[in-house]
């Protein structure tokens, strides 16, 4: 059964004007995003928007927003096939569990400059 949907938007202008600020990008996205996203050229912030607008519908999809959650705590990670899926560490991770935990199903895409990701959570009952 789905538990919650969310949806979020993010304009690539947004992500270029935190890499001018230092720190800001460290500070909203973990590591490992950082590093996948590194050899992406033109096309690095861009992905960078599609994993913010993830951390987002996240948030949105728990139905509480990111309250008491870290964004770094939430990451987007390739598999090998490129499929993308959300990494809930620290924060993120015990806030989920409180709320009643699940399965995660994320989808990002982007047209010109904007990212776009949806989040679902399922619930890890079987009715």
């Amino acid at each position: 059964m789905i538990r919650g949907i969310g949806i979020d938007i993010v304009h690539v202008d947004r992500i270029r004007h935190w890499s001018s600020v230092p720190g800001l990008i460290e500070r909203f996205f973990h590591p490992d995003e950082i590093e996948a996203v590194s050899l992406r050229g033109a096309s690095r912030d861009l992905s960078l928007a599609a994993r913010f607008a993830a951390k987002e519908a996240f948030g949105k999809a728990c139905g509480t927003g990111l309250r008491n959650m870290k964004l770094k705590d939430i990451y987007v990670k390739n598999e090998r096939n490129g499929r993308p899926v959300i990494i809930l560490a620290g924060t993120a991770k015990q806030r989920f569990s409180e709320l009643g935990g699940g399965i995660l199903h994320c989808s990002l895409t982007h047209e010109g400059d904007n990212a776009v990701a949806i989040v679902i959570i399922e619930d890890e009952r079987i009715s």
